[in-house]
């Protein structure tokens, strides 16, 4: 077996009303001053009052910082910083989806540290401690919870991805009474996003191993059999659950067992064209895929019993293909777009986001064929 190691958050709480304990784990930590990070929706919802309550109960004083957007840029980040050692917080909590816990774990590190955040782009350049971090994820997709990195758009519009695990958090709290509210389409996005972790995860070309193969496994199980009932049905609690677990686990794989050129060719289209990042991937998924599908069929057609249980035979090749037809119609189903265009992609910037993605050799090098200009440009257009 090929030596691995496998990172993962200190202490994890899953059920309804989990929310509550993360003032029990600050008073443990004698923090009297923490600041939260969300965004202007959370905040419109009112999702955030149970925190608040328990944090008052706790006579935990709070800063809320809820300027966070889809796809924070650097300037996003440094505000959250700047509130953070103004109001001398002694740690932080991520409450909401992806972006929010993202510019959560930087604003725990850049506070507590003398770097500039220019200076931790990339893979462990991060260097010290960073504050107390508690992750509260609000939808069940990006597994951010429990990943040691941190997205942020630069200003020239490009992806760059801070990698360290000393992001990775303190304790994670999965309460799926916060997921009730989420609106089908976003349900959809980012349950198909949580598939491509697991999916990428297993066959990432240089740090797959047997707990991530284990993990993605299980997620696909969970996630698979739910995203149906969880889009069409919102108020499903067991529904709920089951992808809020089902995308931490996606998260745990691709933490240790990265991803590669379905989320390398995503980016561009969040970057420049403020695509929702789920839905940047699920629009990818099928065509790097396809185009995968000459060295991975293997483990493709592993997954594809967890993906569509009725999927079996011993023709690797025709799993893969019927296992790739299959997710299709699942996203179809969902009523997610399913073509570039259809998001207001013209056929004349194929291009350029082929251009930019090849910028993301961080992501390609883990994907299990090597992948060339030409071979991306293809891809763009087989999505388009």
């Amino acid at each position: 077996m090929t030596k691995f190691v496998f990172h993962t958050c200190k202490s994890l709480i899953h059920g309804a009303g989990s929310i509550r304990q993360a003032a029990d784990y600050l008073l443990e930590q004698n923090v009297t001053r923490v600041l939260i990070v969300t965004d202007p929706g959370i905040i419109r919802l009112n999702l955030i009052a149970p925190l608040l309550e328990s944090l008052k109960t706790a006579d935990i004083t709070y800063s809320v910082f809820n300027d966070v957007q889809a796809d924070p840029n650097e300037s996003i980040v440094m505000s959250a910083v700047m509130l953070a050692k103004t109001q001398s917080v002694e740690a932080v909590i991520g409450f909401g989806g992806g972006s929010s816990m993202d510019v959560a774990k930087l604003a725990a590190l850049l506070t507590h540290s003398d770097q500039s955040l220019q200076q931790i782009y990339g893979v462990d350049n991060a260097q010290g401690q960073r504050l107390p971090l508690i992750q509260i994820p609000t939808t069940a997709g990006t597994g951010s919870e429990v990943t040691p990195i941190a997205i942020v758009t630069t200003i020239n519009n490009e992806k760059k991805g801070v990698v360290s695990p000393i992001l990775i958090a303190d304790q994670v709290l999965l309460d799926p009474e916060l997921t009730l509210g989420l609106p089908p389409e976003i349900t959809a996005a980012t349950g198909i996003d949580a598939m491509v972790h697991a999916i990428e995860a297993f066959t990432s070309k240089l740090k797959k191993n047997p707990i991530s193969d284990f993990m993605a496994r299980e997620a696909l199980r969970l996630l698979a059999a739910n995203i149906r009932t969880a889009v069409q049905h919102g108020n499903d609690v067991e529904a709920r659950e089951k992808m809020l677990l089902g995308s931490m686990l996606a998260g745990q794989a691709f933490a240790n067992a990265p991803v590669a050129a379905v989320h390398a060719l995503a980016y561009p289209l969040g970057g420049h064209f403020h695509i929702p990042h789920g839905l940047s991937n699920s629009l990818i998924l099928p065509h790097v895929m396809r185009f995968n599908a000459a060295v991975s069929s293997s483990e493709y057609a592993e997954l594809a019993p967890f993906i569509t249980p009725s999927l079996a035979g011993d023709n690797e090749r025709v799993i893969t293909s019927q296992l790739i037809d299959s997710l299709q119609a699942l996203i179809r189903d969902l009523g997610l777009p399913t073509r570039l265009r259809d998001v207001g992609i013209a056929g004349d910037q194929l291009q350029f986001l082929a251009q930019d993605a090849m910028k993301q050799q961080r992501l390609l090098m883990n994907n299990p064929r090597e992948i060339a200009f030409e071979d991306a440009l293809t891809i763009y257009q087989a999505a388009y």
